[in-house]
């Protein structure tokens, strides 16, 4: 059993027989083989209708941390036998202590089959030539985002990351029309075109899609923008998922820039409101942190799991595209979330109001040396090439912020290149305290 044939474009209703079906077999097998699920339940019985599924506690990634620590390698909710095991992924640790990730076949078929959707809605299609610029050393978004590109038919070119010179070489000698990476990594490429080809600029490159994923700003009209005008390529958020559930379920479409939920045979969506735990209901409009269960897992599978991300609702009917998940963008991480005087700040906020002063690069962090209440938001900016130090940008700058996103900023300029660009994630706020 895997994917259902262009479940993406199915209704709800054309839908609904698959989903509960599949439910029916996947909350037995949960029960009967996941000693993690059993001690979170303490006997109770996973609930018939999926929309009984708020009477079972929350799971979250604290708790797949403690049993991966208790039961190496991966943690008690491991419910099939060892030997069904065939891939190990492992996750940044961007937020914490890596995780280890086992996939069946069938776990690694139904990621790549969703992931392919993900990126043929984005645009990838057979007649284009892609790399691949992830890092491939056990992280989810190498390997196996690789193989959601080659599920959409295209040409893809294994790069990684690192080399960035023989990159620039590569996408010229092939004739490499699209790039898989984080919003971050054109930057990298941006300087080392300027230092090593100087006779030569991105637009030059030929690149006429971007695939985008692992981290913010892709959203960002300005950050659009930008990458259209250096580049000539058109930025697609083709890559939003949650490593511990699949490495890729939701991307946009030439149509629509929010995110489609991709997964609606595998994967049942709620909203919780991240504070109480409470569910809220899953329509337009609505916001809250997203929590996801499994219809379709045999290694790891996860029911009711906390994914940290918080997401908008944008709207529930079928899209221009033909797709009818829900469309939603993502505001930010629950743990990156900064409280200023009652006012919930999120990085990709103040990204937004950056980009859209052109003294600045874009780039900067949130850092907080010092706990909690704030009545500032400390922001480090990092200046554009050749700018030097203006007198009162600094005010200019909070002086935004204060009136875009209502909250009280201090800010601090930094010299261009201040910040290292990463070809992986890039972590925006960081905690001293």
């Amino acid at each position: 059993m895997s994917t259902i044939t262009g479940a993406d474009k199915l209704s709800a209703a054309e839908l609904t027989p698959h989903i509960n079906r599949r439910w029916q077999a996947q909350r037995k097998y949960v029960a009967s083989a996941s000693p993690f699920y059993r001690d979170l339940w303490q006997g109770r019985t996973p609930p018939e209708d999926l929309r009984d599924l708020p009477e079972l506690p929350l799971s979250d990634k604290a708790q797949l941390r403690q049993s991966q620590a208790e039961h190496p390698p991966f943690g008690h909710y491991l419910a099939a036998p060892r030997r069904t095991a065939n891939r190990l992924h492992r996750t940044s640790g961007t937020t914490g202590q890596a995780m280890n990730l086992a996939l069946s076949n069938l776990d690694a078929r139904i990621t790549q089959e969703v992931g392919g959707r993900c990126h043929r809605s984005a645009g990838l299609t057979p007649d284009h030539t892609v790399v691949h610029c992830l890092n491939y050393q056990m992280w989810m978004g190498g390997l196996t985002d690789h193989m959601t590109l080659e599920e959409t038919g295209a040409l893809v070119v294994p790069f990684g990351v690192g080399a960035t010179e023989l990159l620039v070489r590569t996408i010229q000698e092939v004739g490499i029309n699209a790039i898989s990476c984080t919003p971050s990594y054109p930057a990298v490429l941006e300087r080392v075109i300027a230092d090593k080809f100087p006779d030569i600029s991105p637009r030059d490159l030929g690149l006429k899609l971007g695939l985008f994923g692992g981290e913010p700003g892709v959203d960002d009209p300005a950050f659009r923008a930008r990458l259209r005008e250096t580049w000539g390529l058109e930025a697609r958020n083709a890559n939003y998922g949650v490593s511990d559930v699949f490495s890729n379920f939701g991307a946009e479409c030439p149509h629509d820039t929010r995110l489609h939920f991709m997964a609606a045979d595998v994967l049942h969506p709620e909203l919780i409101d991240p504070d109480t735990g409470e569910a809220i209901p899953l329509q337009a409009g609505a916001s809250g942190e997203l929590v996801l269960t499994h219809l379709v897992r045999e290694c790891q599978p996860l029911v009711r799991f906390r994914t940290g991300d918080i997401i908008t609702i944008g709207n529930t009917e079928p899209c221009t595209c033909g797709g009818t998940g829900f469309r939603f963008s993502v505001v930010g991480r629950s743990d990156d979330m900064v409280v200023v005087r009652g006012l919930n700040m999120f990085p990709s906020m103040v990204a937004a109001v950056l980009n859209e002063i052109p003294e600045l690069s874009g780039d900067y962090r949130i850092i907080l040396n010092a706990p909690p209440p704030y009545d500032t938001l400390p922001v480090k900016a990092e200046l554009a090439d050749g700018v030097p130090e203006i007198p009162d940008l600094a005010r200019k700058v909070e002086q935004a912020i204060k009136s875009k996103l209502g909250a009280s900023a201090t800010v601090t300029l930094c010299p261009a290149h201040t910040f290292p660009r990463t070809e992986g994630k890039t972590k925006r706020v960081i905690r001293n305290s």
